[in-house]
């Protein structure tokens, strides 16, 4: 099965700009796709990165002048095509010249483990299924293309659109209901579940750039020394 992880590489994650400069957003994003295909790999396949524009360089993410060390220079190993189609496009074009079934990743989900995307791609026992990983406030945050006719549209409240989608063409539609798969981080609240629950690339530079939990009123959040 072919997975593909789509990439925004030039703006990545900017509601995470008031805490985190452009270059250490893009630096981040990638310290996240390197955990989602470790997993992926880890799990038996064979990742397909979708990136916005080449992946020429890694970058630095230096910090400040006081922080030049906390860097991470992340190399990203794996099959890179080149879209800058808006997402949906993109998804789509992959959908529609595929001949086998596709798992569609996001590059935001550092939790992933390789248990997680043996739950996604093994979901569902039809031919011509769809399996929907939700994510938190309505979105997809992963999903599983068996059926030759269904499209995605990740605009406004995706999951519920993808299972509209499904029933469209008649594609039975098992939901994969992961902590680890609907965990996706957009802002600075979600840096709380990686610092607690991650293990790998993404945590490190967390760590590395001064972030920790604090706790506030009872309320666990996060705070950069």
């Amino acid at each position: 099965m072919r997975v593909v992880v789509p990439f925004a590489t030039e703006q990545p994650k900017t509601r995470l700009s008031d805490v985190l400069s452009p270059d250490e957003r893009r630096a981040f994003a990638r310290a996240m796709l390197s955990d989602v295909l470790t997993a992926v790999r880890a799990a038996g396949h064979d990742p397909l990165v979708v990136a916005t524009a080449p992946l020429d360089e890694p970058t630095t993410g230096r910090l400040d002048a006081d922080a030049s060390d906390a860097t991470s220079l992340v190399q990203i190993d794996a099959s890179v095509r080149v879209d800058d189609s808006p997402l949906s496009t993109a998804v789509n074009a992959t959908l529609a010249a595929a001949v086998d079934p596709v798992a569609v990743v996001m590059s935001d989900l550092p939790l992933a483990t390789p248990e997680s995307i043996r739950r996604l791609t093994t979901a569902g026992d039809s031919s011509e299924g769809v399996a929907v990983a939700p994510g938190r406030g309505g979105g997809t945050n992963a999903l599983v293309v068996r059926h030759l006719d269904f499209r995605v549209d990740y605009h406004g409240v995706s999951f519920r659109d993808h299972l509209r989608a499904a029933e469209a063409v008649g594609a039975p539609v098992e939901v994969v209901d992961s902590f680890r798969l609907s965990t996706d981080v957009d802002e600075a609240d979600d840096l709380v579940e990686v610092l607690l629950h991650g293990d790998g690339v993404a945590r490190d530079w967390l760590v590395d750039a001064g972030f920790d939990l604090r706790v506030n009123d009872g309320r666990v959040g996060v705070r950069r020394e």
